[in-house]
């Protein structure tokens, strides 16, 4: 029997089946097991029609009984099979499924449900799988349907009967939810240690930028003076916001469902909170029902992930925009930029525009799954096995935004020259000339329709506020006097703010302070 050289296939107590692990595939391979624990003929070679051998192999041979096979008379067809599996992407969930198994294998010795001695043996088994899964030595095949039953065959397989024991009071329904709560614990850690080296470079960056002044956008449209150090810690903020919900939704989603079996729990003498325990689970899921239906958990994690993908996609934007010609107020580095295939001249953030483009996958991801579950009647459903491929593609696209917004951060520079120059356009120091009026008891829409009008009057004369004469000002208003140029100018503006989390130098420097100190910068 032959298979083209595109795929390797296996052939178990002489059934065809397909592997979802493609090595060596020009090199033909054997590899035996006594028939009684299953037989394997694993072959490739360059040669022949796949969908003729596979057509041939389905003729001569019946596929490998399905662990829950029992009651079928018929194995189900090549198409329903292919399109049912779940494996070739839910054997990233193995760690968390081993884990699972070791604790519920213990958790059964320790209840009477199996002996000592079968517990040792399901356990050095599992170990065995788990090395030749990092090794890359197992065989993922599609015919088993999914990582569960891949990994509990594999560990029949090589154990035998010991291993039909390790499946009491449990079922795939609470085992996969369990395997996702777990998967899902460890994913927020890492994301949220991407986020605190996204925030230590962005603290670096407005270390860097002491004194910094960028004009401040509403509507797009120049508003009041910034300090660039207080703009950069406006993300952090943002960012220990995002970092917040993440570890929220993970004391949330920290509940074990293991033992709720298929949706009613079990008879036999489990001890739920053993397992909980062993697994670092806060408690077990009070209802079962409840624990294997329950997505709630998912939607909040892909809900913080895209809110955290709409921050980067803001921040891409304002940096995107601020490395235009037309802006020119920061220049990235060669290296986390690039060139146009016809353009010689030109230099691209292009990826920040990947950051903005990719917040909308993580967008549709949290979509997926509210659409997913949005009609679904308890408890569970098959539907189900279509949360796992957003939340893998959430959590990865989140990690990778979060990586190369870090990396730019290392590699941009602000054009302070470039910024001091644009400062005197849109005269951004008219809310602070309004503040001197209403020191001055003059009530405040009064004092907005002042500087109003002295705006219009050097708009007219194509000059500053600063650069209006006194004698101008008093046209406008008797009330003005010298004092009003102390107020006037961005430096002047910045050093005029003082309410707590403003834009002042000091309020500014205290907000530094203390992001360091909480970050363990210097």
């Amino acid at each position: 029997m032959m298979v083209a050289g595109a795929l390797s296939h296996v052939v178990c107590s002489g059934a065809l089946s397909s592997v979802l692990d493609f090595k060596n595939l020009n090199t033909r391979k054997s590899l035996s097991k006594k028939s009684g624990s299953g037989r394997w003929l694993i072959m490739g070679s360059t040669g022949g029609s796949t969908a003729e051998t596979l057509k041939a192999a389905a003729e001569e041979a019946k596929k490998e009984t399905k662990l829950w096979g029992g009651r079928f008379e018929e194995s189900v067809t090549p198409a329903v099979e292919k399109f049912s599996q779940s494996v070739s992407y839910d054997k990233k969930l193995y760690k968390q499924d081993l884990k699972g198994s070791r604790a519920h294998a213990q958790m059964l010795a320790k209840q009477g449900l199996m002996t000592k001695e079968d517990c040792e043996t399901i356990l050095k088994g599992l170990d065995a799988v788990e090395g030749q899964i990092e090794r890359g030595e197992f065989m993922w095949r599609a015919d088993r349907e999914d990582v569960h039953m891949n990994v509990e065959a594999a560990l029949t397989d090589m154990i035998g009967e010991p291993a039909k024991k390790l499946h009491t009071a449990r079922s795939r329904n609470d085992q996969v939810v369990t395997d996702v709560r777990l998967w899902c614990r460890d994913a927020i850690d890492d994301i949220v240690g991407h986020i605190h080296n996204l925030q230590d470079s962005l603290l670096k960056l407005a270390l860097l930028n002491e004194g910094v002044i960028v004009p401040g956008y509403t509507h797009l449209q120049r508003a009041q003076p910034l300090l660039l150090q207080h703009v950069l810690l406006a993300f952090v903020e943002q960012l220990e916001r995002d970092a917040g919900r993440l570890l929220d939704c993970q004391k949330r989603l920290n509940f074990s469902p293991l033992g709720a079996c298929a949706l009613a729990g079990t008879g036999l003498p489990i001890d739920r909170f053993a397992t909980s325990d062993m697994l670092g689970f806060t408690a077990p899921l009070r209802n079962s029902v409840d624990a294997v239906s329950d997505r709630d958990f998912l939607i909040e994690f892909l809900s913080a992930n895209a809110i955290i993908g709409m921050h980067l996609s803001r921040l891409a934007e304002e940096w995107v925009i601020w490395a235009t010609e037309e802006f020119g107020f920061l220049t990235p580095s060669d290296a986390v930029s690039t060139g146009s295939s016809i353009m010689p001249q030109k230099k691209n953030p292009d990826p920040m525009e990947l950051v903005r483009g990719k917040s909308a996958r993580v967008i549709g991801d949290l979509t997926t799954i509210l659409v997913l579950c949005k009609g679904l009647p308890l408890a569970y459903n098959r539907d189900l096995q279509e949360d796992k491929e957003p939340l893998f593609d959430s959590v990865e696209t989140v990690i990778g935004v979060l990586e190369v917004t870090t990396e730019f951060a290392r590699n941009v520079t602000f054009n302070k020259d470039r910024l001091q120059k644009t400062l005197p356009a849109g005269h951004l120091d008219a809310t602070t000339m309004a503040d001197y009026l209403v020191y001055k008891g003059i009530p405040f829409r009064t004092s907005h329709d002042i500087v109003g009008r002295s705006v219009a009057l050097a708009v007219s004369k194509k000059v500053e506020l600063s650069q209006l004469t006194l004698e101008e000002f008093r046209n406008i208003h008797p009330a003005i006097d010298e004092e009003v140029y102390s107020f006037l100018g961005p430096d002047n503006c910045i050093s005029k703010f003082k309410s707590y989390g403003s834009t002042g130098f000091e309020c500014v420097a205290e907000q530094l302070e203390y992001w360091c100190s909480k970050r363990n910068l210097k």
